[in-house]
């Protein structure tokens, strides 16, 4: 089958708007491989505060993500061998992450990489460009966005589940300036492509935006 004919699902939205979560479900209930955009940001990121590469030196954490070996598999982000899941979660992380995310030529040493998940019998992306940028010719796209109250919430108990400490006026203050960041970026910004379905998820628990977005598949298969 011709990679461009594998079916993308891709899901994009701003942080701790439990797109990443929905598209784990939603990978899980069609058999499709899975791409958590976010998470190479996160993984580079990793990479540049374990190499001491500051974030002045585009060209060095270019370097880092182009040669990322990273394998997601069930819960597992495996970086080489090291599962990684829990480490790319630090706050810490997430902040240089998103600053990371706006370095140009970081995107385009991601870019060729991202493409390569897309595999029979088809792919679940998720992040904030997979839409706009990385599969415009994704036959589903949805945006999946929620107040930033209630992401700071879902963020909050996701936090001190994994043991990590949280404040939550600190998260509302770190949401709101991702979403600044993200959306008024020159390179990608965060956006919902002109034909995705906006969901607002909330109040919405994440089966329920599951059960959104498969609804919304079938109606795109059964038009095919």
């Amino acid at each position: 089958m011709p990679n461009s004919h594998i079916p993308v699902i891709t899901i994009d939205g701003p942080t701790a708007s439990g797109k990443g979560t929905v598209a784990h479900l939603v990978a899980e209930r069609l058999g499709f491989h899975m791409l958590d955009s976010g998470s190479l940001y996160r993984l580079t990121a990793l990479q540049a505060l374990r190499r001491a590469v500051p974030l002045e030196d585009e060209h060095g954490i270019a370097k880092l993500a182009e040669h990322l070996q990273v394998t997601f598999t069930g819960g597992e982000i495996l970086l080489g061998h090291e599962n990684v899941a829990h480490a790319i979660r630090a706050e810490e992380v997430g902040n240089m992450a998103s600053k990371i995310a706006a370095l140009p030529t970081v995107r385009q040493a991601l870019f060729a990489l991202q493409l390569g998940f897309r595999k029979a019998p088809g792919l679940v992306a998720d992040g904030r460009d997979m839409g706009t940028v990385i599969f415009p010719n994704a036959q589903l796209k949805i945006f999946l966005t929620a107040s930033t109250q209630a992401r700071a919430e879902r963020r909050y108990k996701q936090l001190i589940g994994k043991g990590f400490s949280a404040n939550m006026n600190d998260l509302l203050a770190d949401l709101q300036a991702r979403d600044e960041r993200d959306m008024n970026r020159a390179v990608a910004p965060l956006a919902p492509a002109a034909d995705a379905h906006i969901i607002d998820s909330s109040n919405m628990v994440a089966l329920e935006a599951v059960d959104e977005v498969l609804k919304l598949w079938a109606q795109v298969r059964h038009k095919s």
